[in-house]
């Protein structure tokens, strides 16, 4: 869960970095790792919640 936290915080900075300055040659590079850990932020939330709920209940 701790990684989820970190890359919930990088992945909309990096996307704002991305998107203040879309004339620097960086924009397309930036904007796909952006989107790219915002979408493996809420895979490891996903992942997290299920372990805690496994653990919890028993499966």
């Amino acid at each position: 869960m701790i990684f989820a936290v970190l890359t919930l915080f990088m992945g909309p900075i990096i996307l704002s970095m991305a998107l203040s300055q879309p004339e620097n040659k960086l924009y397309i590079p930036l904007l796909v790792v952006g989107l790219l850990i915002c979408a493996f932020a809420v895979f490891l939330i996903f992942k997290g919640i299920r372990l805690i709920m496994n653990s919890m209940f028993k499966k």
